[in-house]
């Protein structure tokens, strides 16, 4: 059947309505609309949002497909109800060229669960010293808008300021990985009371803080648009707060692991903990969630980092750093700031699919639920309530800290231009 109709959704969390899919489009939404001829589904009462846009997802190929593939994680990424994610470009080889970034382009093209957007290198090889091929890759059928050397930071102030001037020319964007690299040596964790305790090496705030300063600066003075990866600090949320207050063309994701877990998690010494930057305190937690409420932090982003087991399963400091994300997001999300009161379901549309939609460019995605429309759409069962088993997970890596935690909500469903990819919670 073309058509399906989706009765009794709570469109971004309001009052319950029909949305009817006609193709690859949203024909109509109203009450009581006619279901001949269509596929029925019925939300009782479950809520409908535009699905969800990831700006910041690790899919691991080229090179390294034991911990994922652009089929494994689109597959994962359709079970946590996103319909577009960014890859970013720590490949082997790196996604610094043309010629990678479509290869990751069309391997999403052929998967079919979720539309890939690649990420392109900032620097050739992730090195820091010579400009990638930023224009060429925006020109090719991948179409790259997004660059960041993410895993690495742009450390070169000289080089950071010509990439904001290069990618000025295609209303591009600079998504930096905040981390002064000599203020992190050796660091495996937060710098702190716990990393004191631990005698593990500390990783400070100002190491974020102090890049996140100079490229707000710098792209003010270039008139460039500038992201920040993972923020998070509470100075940071300050630094931002106060850019935007200049009218600096800045933006700012923080992940949703960084809205719930803390340091104190690290006494166990689990490396499913370890993760880059590293898990804050308390007072960076609430910080992060207050400003992703008031809009000082516009988006969610998963940074999903999946690994092999060899790689977690050791002794923390041989670790690998990173979390698999895209299927516990939403779930993150509703428990650290709809069930607190901090955002409603469409102030959780905005943070996780229209404004990635919009900082990335994403054509066709991050669109409102109305008739017209592309049929992207996720619908989630918010009174739901289960413990997360990573045994269940589409992605090729089970490195989750939330295993055996209770979390609220499950994506039942996903469209992709109106093509289901998720059916009452298993893919199709």
């Amino acid at each position: 059947m073309s058509k399906t109709l989706i009765r009794g959704a709570k469109v971004l969390g309001g009052d319950p309505q029909d949305v009817l899919i006609d193709g690859a489009v949203v024909e109509a939404v109203g009450r009581n609309l006619p279901a001949e001829g269509a596929e029925v589904v019925e939300a009782d009462g479950k809520v409908l949002l535009p699905g969800l846009v990831d700006l910041h997802t690790h899919l691991r190929e080229p090179g390294r497909e034991d911990s994922e593939t652009v089929l494994t994680g689109t597959r994962a990424a359709a079970s946590g109800g996103y319909t577009n994610v960014f890859a970013m470009a720590n490949t082997f080889p790196v996604a610094d060229t043309a010629g990678v970034v479509e290869q990751v382009w069309r391997l999403g093209q052929e998967s079919g669960y979720c539309d890939v957007q690649p990420i392109g290198a900032v620097t050739v090889g992730l090195e820091g010293a010579k400009l990638a091929e930023l224009g060429a890759m925006h020109e090719s059928a991948a179409g790259v808008t997004v660059f960041s050397d993410d895993g690495k930071c742009v450390h070169d102030a000289v080089i950071m300021r010509r990439a904001l001037e290069y990618v000025k020319a295609f209303d591009g964007v600079v998504a930096q990985h905040a981390q002064e690299p000599r203020l992190t040596e050796g660091a495996q964790m937060n710098e702190g009371v716990v990393s004191a305790e631990l005698g593990l090496g500390g990783w400070p705030a100002v190491a974020e803080e102090s890049v996140i300063a100079r490229d707000v600066l710098l792209a003010e003075h270039v008139g460039s648009r500038v992201h920040i990866c993972h923020l998070s600090t509470a100075g940071s949320v300050e630094i931002v707060r106060w850019a935007k207050s200049r009218g600096i063309d800045v933006t700012a994701e923080v992940t949703p692991h960084h809205l719930l877990l803390t340091d104190e998690l690290v006494r166990s010494y689990n490396p499913v903990y370890k993760v880059n930057p590293p898990l804050r305190t308390e007072r960076d937690v609430m910080a992060l969630r207050e400003a992703l409420a008031d809009g000082t932090i516009d988006i969610v982003a998963t940074d999903h980092a999946p690994h092999p087991h060899e790689d977690k399963d050791c002794e923390w400091a041989a670790a690998a750093m990173g979390m698999v994300g895209l299927e516990t997001a939403l779930s993150v999300v509703q428990e650290t700031m709809v069930d607190t009161g901090l955002l409603d379901w469409a102030g959780v549309a905005d943070r996780m699919s229209f404004k990635p939609a919009q900082i990335g460019q994403a054509t066709g995605h991050g669109r409102p639920v109305s008739a017209g429309e592309p049929a992207n759409l996720t619908l989630v069962e918010s009174a739901y309530r289960g413990q997360v088993d990573p045994a269940g997970f589409a992605s090729r890596s089970r490195n989750t800290p939330y295993e055996g935690r209770e979390l609220p909500g499950r994506v039942t469903h996903t469209w992709l231009r109106g093509k289901a990819t998720l059916v009452d919670g298993k893919l199709t």
